[in-house]
């Protein structure tokens, strides 16, 4: 009866550590390209997904997001506190926010599926932890997954997905 108790415990707690908004990568080397796909796990209180909108970490360069079939596609801009040369050229904005918004009700993310809003970006040159904040907009109501952990909420109940950013291996290679 223990061991069952356990297992049924150790399940419980792997179905709610799914349940958050994840990066499948959690780990990018530092001034390297790297592939961000965010991972959506259940929609809000059994209602599908309409609209998945990401706030990129400070840092980044160059984001690019995935398409996805049946979903538009919107992306803003900032001006950069920090420009930076690309192909030779000044950056002076970049990309600070991305929406994936589903085009028809056939296209809602259900909530009895899971799918990943990918994006591809350069990692700062510095090494340190970056966080997505993701807001899921659902036929009715809304998860805010923008909490980040404190000695007060180690746990937060709706963290931003976590990015570790770790010390390049090797020099940067030009990617595109």
């Amino acid at each position: 009866m223990k061991a069952f108790a356990l297992l049924l415990g150790l399940g419980l707690a792997a179905s709610v550590a799914q349940a958050h908004v994840v990066l499948d990568t959690p780990e990018a080397e530092a001034g390297k390209s790297f592939r961000a796909a965010l991972r959506i796990g259940h929609g809000c209180d059994g209602k599908p997904t309409r609209q998945v909108i990401v706030s990129l970490p400070e840092g980044l360069r160059g984001a690019k997001p995935q398409p996805k079939p049946g979903w538009t596609l919107q992306v803003s801009k900032a001006p950069l506190k920090t420009p930076y040369e690309s192909h030779g050229k000044p950056v002076l904005e970049d990309t600070v926010e991305v929406h994936w918004t589903a085009n028809t009700e056939a296209d809602y993310l259900q909530d009895a599926w899971f799918d990943e809003f990918v994006l591809r970006a350069t990692a700062p040159a510095q090494p340190g932890v970056l966080w997505f904040k993701v807001r899921q907009l659902c036929t009715q109501g809304e998860w805010n997954w923008a909490e980040i952990p404190s000695n007060e909420t180690p746990k937060p109940r709706a963290p931003a997905a976590k990015l570790t950013v770790k010390p390049s291996a090797a020099p940067a290679a030009h990617v595109h």
